[in-house]
């Protein structure tokens, strides 16, 4: 979530979808555009007043602002912060129903857009969670919802205050790790079985230093165009179905 645990749920469609399915201690405030037109606005007022909500009509650079710019066709939420998991309760749950648990670590992933990205392959490959550090990353905002298209839904999203030290402890417990690198396996010669986790670096940096001393295998995507590097939530994405098609193989 951001630093300020709030969000902004913004757009004709998504703000009314939101008004309609979520009950009203999950939406702070309601702000909308002065001058909006009648059936948009009696929409609206209608879905507030079934919930006890009060609207405050504002001029278009206030949304403008709160949104920093984005299109929000008049119509802004402020809502309740996205809910984490808990990781110690998600490992005991995955000990108890799973045999070979695949989590996805995150290594200070800044761009939202990415991150909803990654959300979105997560829940088509089966992974199990993700987990995040709480610091110098992006946290589940309204523009990492829109961009799972649903997904954030699914795959539950663990936050943690130090990368390393979780990593240290998921060692202990039976996990492999395997991280990203210029220099490493291919990843086509990749076995995901077992209880494992995959840790994708910074979209710039890439693994810090002291993380990438925990890993027990360094992976790579070997490139044979001008560009050496991939979008992080390519790379991952590529890597996640090599996951798949290693624990799921054709017949």
């Amino acid at each position: 979530m951001t630093s300020s645990d709030k969000d902004f749920v913004y757009g004709r469609h998504a703000g009314l979808d939101y008004l309609r399915t979520q009950d009203a201690d999950h939406i702070n405030k309601i702000f909308l555009q002065q001058g909006i037109k009648e059936n948009f606005a009696n929409e609206v007022y209608a879905l507030a007043k079934q919930k006890g909500l009060i609207i405050q009509t504002v001029p278009k650079s206030k949304l403008d602002k709160l949104v920093q710019g984005e299109n929000h066709q008049g119509l802004v939420l402020t809502v309740a912060s996205f809910e984490y998991a808990d990781l110690e309760q998600l490992l005991e749950q995955f000990a108890n129903t799973k045999e070979d648990p695949f989590l996805l670590m995150l290594d200070s992933i800044e761009d939202p857009h990415n991150l909803g990205s990654i959300l979105r392959t997560a829940d088509a490959t089966g992974v199990d969670a993700i987990i995040i550090p709480k610091r110098r990353a992006t946290g589940l905002t309204s523009v990492v919802a829109k961009t799972s298209t649903g997904a954030i839904d699914y795959v539950p999203v663990a936050r943690v205050n130090n990368l390393v030290q979780t990593a240290k402890m998921l060692k202990k417990r039976g996990y492999w790790l395997f991280g990203t690198d210029m220099k490493g396996t291919d990843y086509r010669q990749w076995n995901s079985n077992g209880k494992t986790v995959l840790v994708i670096g910074n979209e710039g940096k890439g693994i810090s230093r002291l993380l990438k001393e925990q890993m027990d295998q360094m992976l790579t995507l070997p490139m044979v165009g001008h560009v050496q590097s991939l979008n992080a939530s390519v790379a991952t994405g590529v890597l996640l179905y090599q996951m798949l098609n290693s624990r799921n193989p054709l017949p």
